[in-house]
């Protein structure tokens, strides 16, 4: 005595890799969802090893790039180190030079160990946080307490930095604020294309900014224009 064979109706559970074979799916609908897909098949379906091979591209490019920049430009190299004999001012490599100008207005416990501390407790924390993921402009909600707030924190950073007579910290500073102030005054039906593009960046994009501002511009300062005894001084000057 054979089996008898299966409704077609019936619901059958099965494993199968292959979507297009067996593109049968079972949907379970609750009531505030609606069992609708839309979906359509598209002809180049980006995957990890196409992913892979683009990283690699651009890793090969930057090597190239960089042995021929080796090539055609000398490192800027000191003389063989002596220890009877240290340098002024003795300067870290570029990329720590920019927390060397904080040491030059912080206490080293400030530079040197809070800043970082709080940098690294930062990248911890933020992917916790409600990620805006449609990137919304920052103040296109909730209009009024955001815009209390940011006056706020502008102004308290802008006091603690002159309480240090951290000019060079606070002219970058002012300047992120005040594109900050213009996208505020803003709105997405602007008619200028540049204020539409202010009103439409969210808090990530503003902090992104004024760091990224702040360590250039620190990076720069101690790279060229810091002197003997770390004081100011022109780079075209004698």
């Amino acid at each position: 005595m054979t089996d008898p064979k299966p409704d077609p109706k019936d619901f059958i559970a099965g494993m199968d890799s292959n979507a297009r074979k067996s593109p049968t799916r079972v949907v379970f609908v609750t009531r505030r969802t609606s069992a609708q897909v839309k979906t359509a098949d598209e002809e180049q379906v980006q995957t990890y090893p196409e992913v892979l091979f683009r990283a690699v591209v651009a890793i090969e490019v930057l090597a190239i790039a960089l042995v021929g920049i080796a090539l055609l430009f000398n490192a800027p190299l000191e003389g063989i180190a002596d220890p009877s004999h240290t340098p002024n001012p003795a300067k870290a490599p570029w990329y720590f030079l920019g927390l060397q100008e904080m040491l030059h207005y912080f206490p080293p416990v400030v530079a040197g160990v809070l800043v970082p501390t709080l940098v690294v407790i930062a990248l911890i924390v933020i992917p916790y946080f409600n990620i805006n993921i449609e990137a919304e402009g920052l103040f296109l909600k909730d209009r009024k307490r955001r815009v209390f707030i940011f006056y706020l924190g502008a102004a308290a950073l802008s006091v603690f930095l002159l309480a240090f007579d951290v000019y060079v910290a606070l002219v970058p500073t002012l300047i992120v604020a005040g594109f900050m102030i213009l996208a505020v005054e803003s709105s997405p039906e602007s008619t200028s294309a540049f204020r539409r593009y202010l009103a439409g960046r969210p808090l990530s994009y503003w902090i992104m900014t004024w760091f990224l501002f702040e360590l250039i511009v620190l990076t720069a300062v101690g790279t060229f224009f810091r002197g003997p005894g770390w004081s100011w001084a022109l780079p075209w000057g004698s």
